[in-house]
C-alpha cells in the first residue's frame, strides 16, 4: 500500500493532534446511547446506522496516526495520573496502530456481516449484541494504544466483562455453561497471575511504562524474571497458550460473529498482544536472552502449536476445528516473541494481522454455511461447495493463508518467524514450524475438497436445521448466503491475497527496516 495514499486520506480529517487514540477508544462508546434507543424504537436499521458509524469514525481516527508514526513518531496522551509512573495514558507506536488498524477495520466488515447473520437468524436480543459489540472493540483499542501496562491491563479486564453477554447470547445451559468457563479462564488467570506479576513488576521498578529494553532493574535472578514471564503469558490467557486454553473451543457456542471478534477483531489478538508488550516493554529481550528464558517459552509454544493442531484433526464440528487451529496459530504470535530478536518481533507482529484476516474469513464463510443451510459439520458438508462456490472459494484463500501458502498474506509473517527460528539455529523449531504447516493442511484440505468433490448427504439442509430456531428450510436450490454474509468473507478473501503483495505498511509498523 502506497503511505502517500494513506497520507492524503488522513489529511482530509482534522488534526486531532495527540487526543486522538482517546478519540478512537471511545468514539464506539459515543454510538451506544444512539443503538440503544433506536433499539427500543424497533429501528433495527437507524441502530446498524450507528454501529456503522462508530465503526468508521473509530478507523478513520487510527488512519489519523498513520502518517506520524511510519515517521518515527510516538502519539501520546495521558488520560489521568492514577499512581506515579502508572497513568491511565496512551501512547501509539508501531505494533499498537498495526493492532488498532486490524481490529477497527475489520469490526467494519464484522459490523456488515453481524446484520446479515444476525438478521438471517432471526436472533434474539440484537441490541444487546450490537452495544456489547461496541464495548468490547472499544476495549480492544485501548489495549491496542495504550501507554503503560496499567492502561493495558485495565482495558484487558473490560474486554473479558464486555464479552461474556455475547458468549452467552443463547442464554441456554451449553451458553451459561461456557461462560462460565470463560470467565474462570480469563477474569481467574488475569487476577491470579498477571495482577500480581504486575504490582511486582512496579515494586520493583516504580513504572509500568513500556520501555524499549524492559523495566526491571539489574541483578535480578533467572527464577524471580522467570516467573514474571510465565505469569504474564499464563495470566493473560486470551492467548490461549496451553494449558490456559480450553475456554476457547467452548466459547464457540455463541454466534459466529461473535466468534469473528474472538478469533480476528479483539479478544485472542489481545492476548498474544499483551505478552508482546509484558515480554518486550517491561521484561526486555535483552534481559530475558540474557538468562536463558525466551528457550523455555519457545518449546511451550511449540508443544502448543502441534498439539492444538493434532485436536484440530480429531474435530467434526466446523468452528471448534477453526477454534482449535487458532489455539495453534496464536502460539506463532508467542513464538515470535519468545524468540527475543527483531525478526521473531516482526513475524509474531506481522501474524495478528495476516492471522486475523484468514480465519476471520473462515468464520465468515461458517457463519455463512450455516445460515444458508443449517450445517455445522464437516462430515456432512459434502457437495456445498457446488451450491455454495462464493461461500467455499473464500473459505479457500482463507485456508490456504493459515496453512502458510506462498501468494497468501500468512505466508510473510510464517516465513518471517521461520528466518527468525534459522538465524538462532533453532533448527527443531523450524521443523515444528513445517510440521504445524503440514498439519494446518490436513485438517483444511479435507474440507475443500469433500465441499467440491463429495457426495452430498441424502438431506444435506435437515439434520442441521432442525438445532436451530426461529429458521425454516431454505427453498430447493438456494445457493448462497444472503448478500450481507457473503460480501464480507469475500472482501477479507481479497485482503488476503492483497497482503501477500502489499504487506510494506505492515512490515514497517511490525518494526521492519523502511
Amino acid at each position: 500500500m502506497d503511505t502517500s495514499v494513506i497520507a492524503s486520506a488522513a489529511a482530509v480529517l482534522p488534526a486531532f493532534g495527540s487526543v486522538a487514540p482517546l478519540l478512537a477508544v471511545i468514539a464506539p462508546l459515543c454510538a451506544i446511547p444512539g443503538m440503544v434507543l433506536a433499539g427500543a424504537a424497533a429501528s433495527p436499521n437507524r441502530r446498524e446506522a450507528w454501529t456503522f458509524l462508530a465503526a468508521v469514525t473509530s478507523f478513520l481516527l487510527v488512519v489519523t496516526m498513520l502518517p506520524a508514526v511510519l515517521a518515527g513518531n510516538r502519539v501520546e496522551y495521558v488520560a489521568a495520573q492514577i499512581l506515579p509512573g502508572a497513568s491511565l495514558a496512551f501512547a501509539v507506536d508501531g505494533p499498537g496502530l498495526l493492532f488498532a488498524l486490524v481490529a477497527s477495520f475489520l469490526w467494519i466488515i464484522t459490523s456488515i456481516y453481524s446484520v446479515g447473520y444476525m438478521r438471517g437468524l432471526t436472533e434474539h436480543a440484537q441490541t444487546r449484541y450490537f452495544v456489547f459489540f461496541a464495548v468490547s472493540v472499544s476495549a480492544a483499542l485501548g489495549v491496542a494504544l495504550s501507554g503503560n501496562l496499567f492502561t493495558l491491563y485495565l482495558f484487558y479486564e473490560i474486554l473479558s466483562l464486555a464479552t461474556y453477554p455475547l458468549v452467552t447470547h443463547h442464554q441456554d445451559a451449553e451458553a451459561a455453561a461456557s461462560g462460565r468457563r470463560y470467565l474462570t479462564y480469563i477474569l481467574g488467570g488475569s487476577i491470579a497471575l498477571a495482577l500480581p506479576a504486575m504490582i511486582a513488576v512496579y515494586d520493583l521498578s516504580g513504572t509500568l511504562a513500556f520501555t524499549p529494553g524492559g523495566v526491571l532493574p539489574p541483578g535480578l535472578g533467572a527464577l524471580a524474571v522467570g516467573c514474571l514471564l510465565f505469569a504474564f503469558v499464563f495470566g493473560f490467557a486470551k492467548a490461549a497458550v496451553m494449558p490456559m486454553h480450553a475456554w476457547l473451543p467452548a466459547a464457540m457456542v455463541a454466534p459466529t460473529p461473535v466468534s469473528a471478534l474472538l478469533h480476528a477483531v479483539a479478544v485472542v489478538k489481545v492476548g498474544v498482544f499483551s505478552v508482546y508488550r509484558a515480554v518486550t516493554g517491561i521484561l526486555g529481550t535483552d534481559y530475558l536472552a540474557t538468562l536463558h528464558l525466551g528457550d523455555i517459552l519457545v518449546w511451550v509454544c511449540v508443544f502448543t502449536m502441534i498439539a492444538a493442531s493434532v485436536v484440530a484433526l480429531t474435530q467434526d464440528g466446523l468452528k471448534r476445528r477453526l477454534a482449535y487451529s487458532t489455539i495453534g496459530q496464536l502460539a506463532y504470535v508467542v513464538l515470535g516473541a519468545a524468540l527475543l530478536t527483531p525478526r521473531g518481533d516482526v513475524g509474531g507482529l506481522l501474524h495478528i494481522a495476516m492471522h486475523a484476516c484468514g480465519k476471520i474469513t473462515l468464520f465468515f464463510c461458517a457463519g455463512a454455511i450455516f445460515v444458508a443451510t443449517g450445517e455445522k459439520y464437516v462430515s456432512r458438508m459434502g457437495g456445498l461447495g457446488r451450491r455454495m462456490p462464493i461461500t467455499f472459494a473464500a473459505f479457500a484463500v482463507g485456508a490456504l493463508s493459515i496453512i502458510g501458502v506462498p501468494l497468501t498474506a500468512g505466508f510473510v509473517s510464517k516465513w518471517q518467524i521461520l528466518l527468525a527460528a534459522a538465524e538462532t539455529s533453532r533448527y527443531g523449531v523450524v521443523a515444528a514450524l513445517c510440521v504445524s504447516s503440514l498439519l494446518s493442511a490436513a485438517y483444511f484440505l479435507p474440507v475443500i475438497i469433500r465441499a467440491f468433490f463429495g457426495q452430498a448427504p441424502d438431506d444435506p439442509a435437515q439434520a442441521g436445521h432442525k438445532k436451530r430456531r426461529n429458521t425454516k428450510t431454505p427453498a430447493a436450490g438456494m445457493r448462497e448466503a444472503p448478500l450481507w454474509c457473503v460480501v464480507p468473507p469475500v472482501v477479507t478473501a481479497l485482503l488476503v491475497l492483497a497482503l501477500f503483495w502489499w504487506p510494506d505498511v505492515l512490515l514497517r509498523l511490525a518494526g521492519a527496516a523502511p
